[in-house]
């Protein structure tokens, strides 16, 4: 079973930056795909950044330009660097981890993300 383990959230004002770690208990340069997701307090989860085994990314329209998200495989973790953040941007992030294309995702347990003066 993967765990993963989120961290590096916190309060933040509009226009700052912080930089999210996701720890892995195991390899994550064999996995298929990293990712990492949001939900702010009455939403659906949405789906934010993803990186490939083969370190491809993208991101969703919403944080491109501002996010980056990275991995150090020597370390099993996956950051999402966040700048230029909004208010709009507070929810609780999360990671997931996918083994293989169309197989199960593993879930961290978050951490939240507060932008606010």
């Amino acid at each position: 079973q993967v765990q993963l383990v989120e961290s590096g959230g916190g309060l933040v004002q509009p226009g700052g930056s912080l930089r999210l770690s996701c720890a892995a208990s195991g390899s994550i340069a064999s996995m298929y795909a990293m990712r990492w997701n949001r939900q702010a307090t009455g939403k659906q989860r949405e789906w934010l950044a993803i990186i490939t085994s083969d370190g491809s990314t993208n991101y969703v329209d919403s944080v491109k330009g501002r996010f980056t998200i990275s991995r150090d495989n020597s370390k099993n973790t996956v950051y999402l660097q966040m700048n230029s953040l909004k208010p709009e941007d507070t929810a609780v992030y999360y990671c997931d981890a996918q083994a293989q294309r169309y197989g199960p995702h593993y879930w961290g347990q978050g951490t939240q993300v507060t932008v606010s003066s």
